[in-house]
C-alpha cells in the first residue's frame, strides 16, 4: 500500500499515512485532535480544513488522502482544552479512612497513597489521595483522549462494535490515567509504587470500556448494560502503573445509561438519607437526574444532545479560550465575557443560556423561541440591541453577540436554528425532571433543595438556567452547586470500606425510569420547549 506525507500547518507537523485514510486520522497520528462532534459522519462539519496552496475547503473525516497533502488547520477546527471542573463539595461528617491498613506489611515506609478517579465522556479527573489521612495531595483534569472518536457516548459505542476498536478505546484511556498518575506523583514528589488503590466511577459506556466489557448492547434497545456489578482488578489486568499488589475498584451501575459516577454523586450529598425533597442534576450529553425524597429514591437518563457542550450551534464550542462564557444586559445594550479576555470566537454552553435568557428578558425572541420582526420590537427596546438583530444570508434572523474589528475573525451571532437547538437540550432536562416529579407526586414549590453537579451545571448562571426553564421554578436561594460530586464520592469510596457498602446500598436502592416509556413523554417534552 502507498503511503503520503502529510503537513499540518502552522505548526509543519509532518506525518507519513497509508493511502486510503482520511485527513483526521493523519490528525490524530500528528497529536492533532480536531472537532468531531458527530463522531467523523460528516454531518457537523466541524472539523473544516484547508488544503494547500489553493485553500481549498474539506471535511477531514472525509476526505481520504490520495497525494502528498499540505493541510492548514484553523482555530475553529481545533479541538482544544477546555475548562476542567476539579473541585467538589463533601457532606460535612468525616469517615474514617481504613482501607489502607491491608497495605501496612507492603508499605514499608507507611506511605501509602490512593487515587480517586472520575471518567467522564469529555474529561477526566484525578485526585492523589493519602491513604492514611484522607488528604488530598494533588488533583489533574485531563482531556478523555477518546475524544477523537467522538464527542459522546453514541459515537464511542459505534466505533467500539468490533473487539479490536473496543480495545483500542480501552487502552487509549488506561494510556492517558497512566500518564496523569507519573504527572501527579512527579509533582508530589513521590513514586507510582506508593499508589495501593484506585476508585473509579464513570458513566456506565465509559465504566465498560475502562472495564474492556461489551458497549455494543447500549447503542440499542433497550440499552441494557453488560455489567451493573462493582468489580476489584489487579492493575496488571488493565496495565495500570501502580503497586503490584494494589487494588482498582470501579463502582457499580444502575442503569445503561446512569452509571457509577451518579451512584458517586449521590453518595457524596448523602442524598439517602435527606430529610428534604433533593434534586440532584448533573448536566451534559446526557443529563443524569436524582429526585429523593426522606423514603424515596428515583433516577432518569436525559438524552439532552451536545448543545450544551456548544455542538450544533452554529458558532458553538466548549469553554475554550475566545468563548464567550456569559452574556448580561447593561444599560441600553449587552456585554459579553470571553474565555482568555480575548477577541470573541465562538459561544460555550453557559454563554449560551445566558444569552437566550438575555434575549428573552429584552424580548429579541418570545416564548416559543421565534424571533420577534425587528419592526415589531416593544418600543422599549434600546436601539443598540436593535441594531445587533440581523437577517442571515439564508434568510434566517439572528442576533450579534459580539462583533469583531479583526478582518479574519467574524461576527460571533445566534440563529433561529440555534435557539431551537437549545430548546431541544433544555426540554430533555426538564421533561426528565418533572417525569421524576409525577412519579413522587411532588410540585415544583415541593422541591426544597436543587443541587447542580459537573463541570456544565457548575459554570451556568442560576439565574438564566430558572429563566429559561432549564430548572423547576423554585426560589434561586434553593440552587446549589455542588461541583465534581462523582470525584468527591470517588474519594469517599477510595478511603473506606462503608462508604463501599454505602455505595453498593445506594445502587440498589435507586430505581431507574425510563422516561422515553412514560405515557406522558411527547405531552411533557413538547410543553417543556416553551420557554
Amino acid at each position: 500500500m502507498e503511503h503520503f506525507k502529510i503537513t499540518f500547518e502552522p505548526e509543519g507537523t509532518r506525518v507519513v499515512i497509508h493511502q486510503g485514510a482520511t485527513i483526521l486520522e493523519a490528525a490524530g497520528h500528528a497529536a492533532i485532535i480536531l472537532n468531531t462532534v458527530c463522531g467523523g459522519k460528516g454531518s457537523c462539519k466541524k472539523c473544516t480544513v484547508k488544503l494547500a496552496p489553493d485553500e481549498k475547503e474539506v471535511l477531514a473525516c472525509q476526505y481520504h488522502i490520495d497525494s502528498d497533502l499540505t493541510v492548514i488547520v484553523p482555530h475553529e477546527s481545533r479541538f482544544f482544552e477546555q475548562k476542567i471542573l476539579e473541585w467538589g463539595n463533601l457532606e460535612k461528617t468525616t469517615i474514617a479512612p481504613d482501607i489502607y491498613k491491608k497495605y501496612l506489611s507492603f508499605a514499608l515506609d507507611s506511605q501509602i497513597y490512593g487515587l480517586a478517579v472520575d471518567i467522564g465522556t469529555t474529561t477526566i479527573v484525578a485526585k492523589l489521595i493519602d491513604m492514611t489521612t484522607g488528604h488530598t495531595k494533588g488533583v489533574k483534569g485531563i482531556m478523555n483522549p477518546q475524544i477523537k472518536f467522538g464527542d459522546d457516548v453514541i459515537s464511542r459505542i459505534n466505533y467500539a462494535k468490533t473487539e479490536d476498536k473496543r480495545e483500542h478505546l480501552h487502552k487509549s484511556v488506561t494510556g492517558a490515567l497512566n500518564k496523569t498518575i507519573l504527572e501527579l506523583c512527579d509533582e508530589v514528589a513521590i513514586k507510582p509504587d506508593q499508589i495501593f488503590e484506585m476508585a473509579v466511577v464513570a458513566n456506565t459506556t465509559m465504566n465498560h470500556l475502562f472495564l474492556n466489557l461489551p458497549v455494543s448492547q447500549l447503542g440499542q434497545a433497550p440499552y441494557y448494560a453488560h455489567s451493573l456489578e462493582d468489580y476489584d482488578n489487579a492493575p496488571a489486568d488493565f496495565n495500570i502503573g501502580i503497586n503490584s499488589n494494589a487494588n482498582i475498584h470501579t463502582v457499580g451501575n444502575i442503569a445503561g445509561f446512569v452509571g457509577s459516577d451518579t451512584v458517586a454523586a449521590g453518595l457524596a450529598v448523602n442524598i439517602a438519607n435527606t430529610q428534604q425533597n433533593t434534586l440532584l442534576i448533573d448536566i451534559g450529553t446526557n443529563g443524569e437526574i436524582l429526585l429523593a425524597t426522606d423514603h424515596e429514591l428515583y433516577a432518569a437518563s436525559c438524552a439532552a444532545g451536545p448543545a450544551f457542550e456548544g455542538a450544533k450551534i452554529t458558532q458553538g464550542s466548549r469553554a475554550v479560550n475566545g468563548a464567550i462564557e456569559a452574556v448580561v444586559i447593561n444599560h441600553d445594550d449587552i456585554d459579553i465575557d470571553v474565555i482568555g479576555n480575548c477577541p470573541a470566537r465562538s459561544i460555550c454552553g453557559s454563554g449560551l443560556i445566558d444569552a437566550v435568557a438575555v434575549m428573552l428578558d429584552l424580548g429579541v425572541i418570545d416564548e416559543t423561541g421565534k424571533f420577534v420582526e425587528k419592526e415589531k420590537l416593544k418600543a422599549s427596546v434600546p436601539s443598540p440591541v436593535r441594531d445587533r438583530l440581523i437577517i442571515e444570508e439564508n434568510g434566517q434572523p439572528a442576533f450579534i453577540l459580539a462583533h469583531n474589528n479583526d478582518s479574519d475573525l467574524r461576527e460571533v451571532v445566534l440563529n433561529q436554528k440555534d435557539i431551537r437547538q437549545l430548546q431541544l437540550a433544555k426540554a430533555a432536562i426538564r421533561t426528565g425532571i418533572i417525569l421524576l416529579q409525577k412519579k413522587l407526586g411532588i410540585e415544583d414549590g415541593n422541591i426544597e433543595k436543587v443541587l447542580l453537579a459537573g463541570a456544565f451545571g457548575n459554570y451556568i448562571n442560576k439565574n438564566s438556567a430558572l429563566r429559561i426553564g432549564l430548572l423547576p421554578n423554585v426560589d434561586i436561594k434553593k440552587v446549589h452547586f455542588v461541583g465534581n460530586a462523582a470525584a468527591s464520592g470517588a474519594q469517599l469510596i477510595l478511603l473506606n470500606s462503608t462508604s463501599r457498602q454505602l455505595a453498593k446500598d445506594l445502587t440498589k436502592k435507586i430505581e431507574y425510569i425510563e422516561i422515553a416509556n412514560e405515557k406522558t413523554f411527547t405531552d411533557v417534552y413538547a410543553d417543556s420547549m416553551i420557554f
